[in-house]
Order: C-alpha cells, then structure tokens, then sequence
C-alpha cells in the first residue's frame, strides 16, 4: 500500500474510532466497502487520557483486521505506539501503521518506533503532536526517514488548546501549510474526526482540508456510532460518509492557464509594494528611534501600541478585513519596529 501525493484525491481511510467485536469491525468495513471505501482503520491498541477506560482489545483483535484485509480486499491500518505493537502489526500483514498525537509528542518513543521499523517497506502515519509544535512533528517524520522508512504521510488532527473552543483540536492550518512548504512531496492526511469532535463538524471541516489541497481523509465511521465505546459524537455511520464525500467539491491542487498567471502577478506587484512600504516604515521608525534617544524617552509607549492596534482593527473591519487578522500582523510589524529603535539607540 502507498500513498499517492496528489494523485487520485481525496485517499479515503475510514473505520471506527475502536475495533470493539469481530461483528463490529466486519459489519463496518462491509459497509464501507460497498460504499467505495477501499483503506479501512480500527484502533487495536487505544492509548487513553486515563485510566480504566476502555483500551482497546490488543493482539486478540488482530484476526478481525485481518478478515477484513482477506475477506473484503481492504488495505487495514491501526495505530502502533511502542514497538511491541509494530512487531505485532507487522506479523499480522497490517498495511499503514499510524502513529499517534501522544507518541508524536515523545522522541524516544518515536525512535523506539523507528528502529523497530528498520527493514521494513510498510507505509507509516506520523500525526500531528497534541501541541502546535511544527519542529516536533517534523523531527518525527525525519527519525522514521533516518530509519529507512520511506512511505511515509502526515496526518493533521489539530492541535489542543485550553478553554472553550467550537474543535475538539484548533486546526490551526498555517502549521500543516508551513509542513508542505517545507516537504513538498510528504502526503498530508486531515483528521476531521479528532479535529471536530462531533460528527456535524465531519463535513465541513473535511471541505476545508481539500480547499487547503490535502491529500486525503481519515474519518471515523462505525456502523452503530452511538454504541461505540469510545469517542461516539465524532463518529458517522458508513451512510452519512458516504453523503459527506458525495458532497466534496474537489479542485486541483495545481493550475496552469494564463488567467490565474496574471492573477498572481498581480499579487506578486502587491506584495513587492508591501516590502517596500514596510522597508519605508522601518526607517521612520529609526526616525522615531533618534528622536526618543536625543529626548531620553523609553522606546516601548504601551499606550501609542494600544492605540494603533485599536485603530487598524476598526480600519480593517471597515475595508472588509478581519480585525483579529489585521491586529496580528500589526503585531508583528511593532515588534520589528521596536527592534529597529533599540538597535539604533544602542548603535549610534
């Protein structure tokens, strides 16, 4: 089994959060076969936040994966945290191995991962770690790269935040952009299961996924959802995927035609005047600089950058803006701009 990049999208995985009974995980992926779904997942091993929940049934529910690949013609995935369970993954011919958000979030356990992995052509899944660490996530994928393993594919399933929030996990995009930036050719995977956490989120959060040119999806489906004995609301039933993929408008991650060139001249020509507009504010912010050093004025005025933060969100709102946006990057141009004036005064 490999991974396309870019290639036949949207790959679809789809399976139940757990395989819970050997009736359970055949019924489902019976289902999902019928309805086009070819990659079916189930959970054998369940790492959960505490203890006494149910954590999945292990190696005894290996054979039920295994019906599912030799009966049904389904590629199986599962998810593997130490290398017990690769080596048992691997002995039951289990296609994608995935790694989870928690194992993500600790080096040696990917390491483990890693060597055990050494040898082997098997394709592997690194989700994202629970907190919004892009260096982490990558690291991970480069152990198992230093390993030898070269099928390898991301999957985005947000990030953790604290307090109230529509997700489950903030998807916070820029990250898995700035992950393909950074490695073109990696297949991303979006999570909207673990991304939403309730099934109404399922679809529209996998809309977003392929306008950000994702490669796929990795959804949870169960074929008596709310019987399941873990993470119930995000799951649909075999029915409702098949409805939410009907629905899926798909468009191509590339474009070659002469009108979307001159599109993006244009924004070239814009974003070449930004630079030059920033450049200029930055040298009268020198100007500012000088001013405060031959007046012994403290560069920092918290009241000057309350102001401009206020009055460029209000403008930003007027010009159909997001002020949040707006705000943010004027953020950041103040933090470069006293950057300048502390270089100046402590230079000159």
């Amino acid at each position: 089994m490999n991974l396309p990049h870019e290639e036949y999208r949207p790959i679809l995985i789809a399976g139940p959060c757990a395989a819970e009974s050997e009736e359970q995980v055949f019924e489902t992926a019976k289902q999902l076969k019928e309805r086009g779904i070819n990659i079916f997942r189930a959970g054998i091993w369940k790492p959960r936040t505490k203890p006494g929940t149910f954590d999945g049934y292990g190696e005894q529910a290996m054979p039920w994966l295994l019906q599912v690949k030799n009966v049904l013609r389904m590629a199986v995935a599962t998810e593997v945290a130490t290398p017990e369970h690769v080596k048992c993954a691997l002995q039951g011919g289990v296609d994608i191995l995935w790694i989870g958000a928690r194992t993500t979030a600790n080096p040696f356990a990917v390491q483990q991962i890693a060597d055990a992995l050494r040898g082997t052509d098997v394709q592997v899944l690194v989700k994202n770690p629970i907190n919004p660490d892009l260096e982490l996530w990558i690291g991970a994928i480069e152990r198992l790269a230093n390993a030898g393993v070269h099928r390898l594919g991301a999957v985005h399933r947000g990030f953790s935040t604290y307090g109230q929030s529509i997700y489950r996990n903030s998807p916070m995009w820029k990250i898995p952009i700035e992950l393909r930036r950074r490695i073109p050719e990696l297949p991303i995977i979006c999570d909207p299961s673990h991304m939403g956490g309730k099934r109404e989120l399922v679809a529209p959060i996998s809309q977003q996924a392929m306008d950000m040119g994702f490669d796929g999806l990795m959804i949870e489906s169960h074929y008596k959802p709310d019987e399941a004995m873990s993470d119930s609301n995000q799951q649909v039933t075999p029915d409702v995927l098949a409805y939410i993929l009907s629905l899926l408008v798909i468009r191509e991650n590339t474009a070659s035609t002469e009108d979307i060139s001159l599109l993006r001249r244009k924004i070239d020509e814009i974003d070449i005047r930004l630079i030059e507009l920033l450049a200029r504010r930055m040298e009268v912010s020198r100007e500012v600089g000088q001013f405060k050093k031959e007046h012994n004025v403290s560069v920092l005025q918290t009241g000057r950058y309350n102001e401009i933060l206020e009055k460029r969100g209000e403008q930003a709102a007027s010009c159909g803006l997001g002020s949040e946006f707006v705000q943010s990057i004027f953020k950041l141009i103040h933090e470069e701009s006293v950057l300048q004036q502390t270089r100046f005064i402590n230079n000159k």
